[in-house]
This record gives C-alpha cells, sequence and structure tokens, in this order.
C-alpha cells in the first residue's frame, strides 16, 4: 500500500513538472501569421527591370488601342457601296460617286475612289493605280505591329534576365555569408528573381495574343479590299461589254 501511493505521487509530480515545462515554451513559441501581398507590392520586388516591363505593357497596349479602333473603323462601309458605285458609273455620275467615296473612310472607299479618279485611261493604268493604294493602305494598317511583335518576345527574355541577375546576387550574397548561411538568403532572392519572370511573361503573352488578333482583322480586310478591286474592275469592263452585245 505504501509503495502504491509513493508510485502516485510520483506521477503527479512527474506531470506536473512536464506542464511546467511545456508551458513557456508554448508561449515562447511563435504564431503562425498569415502573410498576403498585391500585384503592386509583388512588382515592387521586381527591381528596376519591371519598371522596363511596365513601359513595354504601355506601349503594346496603346499600340493595341489605336491599331483596333483603326481596323475597326476601317471595316464600316456599307453593304451597298458597290451597288451604288455601279449605278453611278453607268449613269456617268462620276462626281456623285467620287463624292459617296469620300463619305467612307475606309481603305476599300480609298482604292475605289483611286480608280474612279483615273477613269477614261487605259485598264492596266487604273489597276495599276487601284494596286499600289492597297499597298499603300496595307503598310498604314500594319505600321506598329513590328514594335507589337517585338515586344511580346522580346518581354519574356526581359523577364528572364531579371530572373537570372537575381540569382547571381542571391548566390553573391550567400557566398559573402561566409559560415553563416541561412536560407533566407537563398529563398529571398529566388522570389525576387521570379517575379520579373511572372512580369515579363505576362505582358509577352498579351502583346502575342493582341499581335495576332489584329493580324487576323487586317487579313480579312485585305481580303475586303481586294474583292472591291476585283468588282470595281469588272464594273469597268461592264460597259464595252455592253456596247459589244449591241
Amino acid at each position: 500500500m505504501l509503495f502504491h501511493l509513493l508510485q502516485v505521487g510520483l506521477d503527479s509530480a512527474a506531470t506536473e513538472i512536464a506542464e511546467n515545462v511545456a508551458a513557456p515554451a508554448m508561449q515562447a513559441a511563435p504564431q503562425q501569421v498569415e502573410q498576403s501581398f498585391s500585384l503592386i507590392q509583388m512588382a515592387a520586388k521586381g527591381g528596376w527591370l519591371m519598371i522596363v516591363l511596365a513601359i513595354l505593357s504601355i506601349i503594346a497596349i496603346y499600340i493595341f488601342g489605336k491599331k483596333w479602333w483603326i481596323i475597326n473603323k476601317a471595316q464600316q462601309v456599307d453593304k451597298n457601296f458597290m451597288r451604288d458605285i455601279r449605278d453611278y458609273i453607268h449613269e456617268g455620275k462620276v462626281k456623285s460617286a467620287l463624292s459617296l467615296c469620300e463619305k467612307y473612310d475606309s481603305p476599300v472607299a480609298r482604292l475605289v475612289e483611286k480608280g474612279i479618279e483615273r477613269i477614261g485611261r487605259p485598264l492596266t493604268d487604273i489597276q495599276t493605280a487601284v494596286e499600289n493604294m492597297g499597298n499603300v493602305e496595307i503598310a498604314r494598317l500594319e505600321k506598329g505591329l513590328p514594335t507589337l511583335a517585338t515586344i511580346s518576345g522580346g518581354a519574356p527574355m526581359i523577364g528572364f534576365l531579371g530572373t537570372v541577375l537575381g540569382m547571381v546576387q542571391a548566390f553573391f550574397n550567400m557566398a559573402n555569408a561566409g559560415n553563416n548561411i541561412d536560407i533566407t538568403l537563398l529563398s529571398s532572392g529566388i522570389y525576387t528573381a521570379m517575379i520579373t519572370t511572372v512580369g515579363g511573361l505576362i505582358v509577352g503573352i498579351l502583346a502575342y495574343f493582341g499581335y495576332n488578333y489584329l493580324t487576323a482583322q487586317i487579313s480579312n480586310l485585305m481580303f475586303k479590299m481586294e474583292t472591291a478591286t476585283i468588282d470595281f474592275m469588272d464594273l469597268l469592263h461592264e460597259p464595252a461589254d455592253n456596247e459589244e452585245e449591241k
């Protein structure tokens, strides 16, 4: 019986000692704090290369917005435009046809206008003038697209450059730390370096999709210009064909 009481007392003392030792340890343990950051804070940690990427993104957005507005406006031509031109030409109302072309600020209308201005000259001269005008209009539509294509390919490369520079800086800091190497020296450097890669990829992807979209829209507009050129040249042949039938 006495031995049993001693054993119970020892167990109670051991439990009390364990609780006293564990309590300060639990109080001293730091609480895990959930951290979060915004996109602006993340971009600020990317260094000066993020400024370059920000400038490239502004240029890309400006080019895309401007070209989209120009292309969208260029496609706004009445479906009955060529039919009205045909009626005016058959009736000999050249000035009315020119006025109708001036009403629309589009490449198709300018092509037809250039052809109407050459009426009376050989058909080969008219066709050459219309084709030259078409080349000018296409060059005007494609102006700025090479810059957008350059940004789509160059922005990710700039991001990778920032990553490489960040990794070099991280390993340089670890080399200077000597025996006091801390994992945070490497992790913080990698964290900062990867931000530029993310920024470069975002700018590059947006510019790439924007470039392909604009290219597709210009291709559709070029098809309309070619169709209008063919219709106009056929229109010039119609009076001669009618006279031969008579």
